[in-house]
């Protein structure tokens, strides 16, 4: 089977564990899994917490390969200085914003604001909670490629993922689409 990305949310509790760093360290290790295919998504309100200690943690998970995202992005804090200070890989559009897309308008003007944010900021840029067809076609025209959400495939047990993955769903994981 091909190598797939695992992205992880962290909650703000684990974050701050004292040995954070050295537990992903560890996990990486004992799982065999390289460190680039390791996203962990934090929240923005975990990322304002305390800057300084979040900024040395930030540093260090980057320092190993590990890629870093902000889950549900413009749905807390959304300091624009925090992206240039937490050097994230990604920003992962929150799903309030899609859940009406193509039809709201609003929901539609700030969709296109982060992406192009994004892109402005040599980010990548992942849009959660697609649910359907029309919201799939406003993000592929505004050239947001990777998306997850029912649309493809419901959460799944392993045993059953790696079947999607022999089956043929490989490619939409492999081009970031699950």
């Amino acid at each position: 089977m091909p190598a797939v990305p695992v992205a992880v949310n962290v909650s703000a509790i684990q974050f701050r564990q004292q040995g954070f760093c050295d537990s992903v360290r560890d996990v990486l290790r004992e799982t065999g899994l390289r460190p680039d295919l390791l996203e962990l998504e934090l929240t923005e309100s975990l990322l304002l917490a305390n800057a300084d200690v979040m900024t040395s943690m930030t540093a260090k998970l980057r320092a190993m390969g590990v890629t870093l995202a902000i889950d549900d992005f413009g749905t807390g804090y959304s300091s624009l200085g925090y992206l240039k200070q937490f050097r994230v890989n990604r920003l992962k559009i929150a799903r309030p914003f899609i859940k009406d897309l193509p039809a709201d308008v609003d929901s539609a003007g700030i969709t296109i604001a982060i992406i192009e944010m994004a892109r402005a900021l040599n980010l990548a840029v992942l849009a959660e909670g697609v649910e359907n067809e029309a919201q799939l076609a406003f993000l592929r025209r505004q050239q947001c490629y990777t998306i997850q959400g029912f649309y493809f495939s419901k959460p799944a047990p392993a045993d059953k993922v790696g079947e999607l993955l022999r089956t043929g769903f490989g490619h939409l994981i492999s081009a970031g689409a699950a």
